[in-house]
């Protein structure tokens, strides 16, 4: 194309002193140069639906790749996502471990602070009254004559029976004295 325009123009020059001769040549350069300007508008509208009928394929193209590696990457993150669960399960046992762990430390440091306040307040402790209710059974069997029994530690003595308390006589009381 560009061979022809050459061609033309170097018959112009040449042509150039003759007056007709150079009409024509410019009819048949303007010629030429709309013949070329019609086959690049051609060629941009061949390139045009050719890029719209392939870029169709393309697209469905680039679609299945998207979703090949949206799958493939889904997997992983599943993957990742088991092993930080598994993770976070361990160390949530582990927690709650130490934590029991500490509880029971806890309540037992409370038990033997509440055991000592109620020695000081003069409390007797489950052992004291165990120990005191088997030297009872020992006396009520010296007294009354049957063997002793051992009182276990868990149950607690059956409390004994109150004899009916004698009357008393009635006491008068001198009246108190107030201060005038």
């Amino acid at each position: 194309m560009v061979k022809k325009l050459q061609k033309i123009a170097a018959k112009k020059e040449s042509a150039a002193s003759i007056g007709s001769l150079g009409q024509l040549l410019d009819s048949e350069l303007a010629g030429t140069v709309k013949e070329s300007a019609q086959q690049i508008w051609l060629a941009g509208l061949g390139a045009f639906a050719k890029a719209q009928a392939e870029g169709g394929k393309v697209f469905e193209t680039l679609v299945k790749e998207g979703v090949s590696i949206q799958r493939r990457t889904q997997a992983v993150a599943e993957e990742k996502l088991g092993d930080v669960a598994s993770k976070m399960t361990g160390l949530a046992g582990d927690v709650q471990n130490k934590a029991g762990q500490s509880w029971d430390k806890l309540e037992t440091i409370f038990e033997e602070r509440v055991a000592k306040a109620l020695n000081r307040l003069g409390v007797p402790s489950s052992k004291d009254i165990d120990a005191l209710i088997a030297r009872i059974d020992a006396l009520a069997a010296q007294v009354g004559g049957a063997p002793a029994k051992k009182a276990p530690a868990a149950k607690k003595a059956a409390p004994a029976k109150k004899a009916a308390p004698a009357k008393k006589a009635a006491v008068k009381r001198a009246p108190r004295k107030t201060a005038a």
